[in-house]
């Protein structure tokens, strides 16, 4: 299967991203575009994080219950976007104009891909070893990494997002990363001309 963007991870950066793409759906430079998510979140930060300080959020919220319900928020508001579960990515290779992403199950193409990851050492999909380097913004000691980028471009039709992009690892940071990466994607795809997705209450 060929995908116009696929995301891969289903942490905050991630599902971030994907909710905002979902989101311009109506748009017709996204209508016919085809977006999938690989929702591994074994490695997300979230797993046994806990919320008082973010905006909007009910103190005492946990990062596991995030990851439950973004995917639901997900699959609820825009199920057109595929949601690939139980698969953890293996390989990104070039193939031409695409990127092959092999997992440890299917074999996808893809015009663009978003690699939102965690940030640990333990990074192990082959095809990014050229661009990992110590993190920028991380205690020398945990020995965190990210995926040197310019402004979330790795090259073209690779993104990066969250922590891996050079975050730090915050929630708030890794959320706002993922949305940026969309709205990055949606001004590609509208020739250029900067575009955002907001929902409005309608009078």
């Amino acid at each position: 299967m060929t995908f116009d963007v696929l995301i891969i991870g289903g942490g905050a950066a991630g599902l971030s991203c994907a909710l905002v793409l979902g989101s311009a759906r109506n748009r017709d430079y996204v209508a016919d575009k085809s977006i999938g998510i690989i929702t591994h979140q074994k490695g997300s930060h979230l797993q046994n994080a806990l919320f008082n300080n973010v905006l909007g959020l009910e103190p005492g919220t946990t990062g596991s219950s995030i990851l439950k319900s973004g995917k639901s928020q997900l699959n609820n508001l825009y199920p057109h976007v595929r949601q690939l579960h139980n698969e953890k990515v293996r390989r990104i290779k070039e193939e031409g104009v695409l990127y092959q992403v092999e997992t440890n199950r299917n074999m996808y193409l893809a015009r663009i891909v978003v690699v939102a990851a965690g940030y640990t050492n333990l990074l192990t999909i082959k095809g990014l070893e050229n661009y990992i380097e110590p993190h920028p913004r991380a205690a020398v000691e945990k020995n965190r990494i990210w995926l040197k980028n310019q402004d979330h471009l790795i090259k073209n039709g690779l993104y990066v997002a969250g922590t891996l992009a050079g975050w730090r690892s915050q929630f708030a940071m890794a959320s706002g990363s993922g949305a940026h990466v969309a709205t990055d994607i949606l001004t590609l795809w509208n020739n250029g001309q900067h575009t955002k997705v907001h929902d409005k209450i309608k009078p």
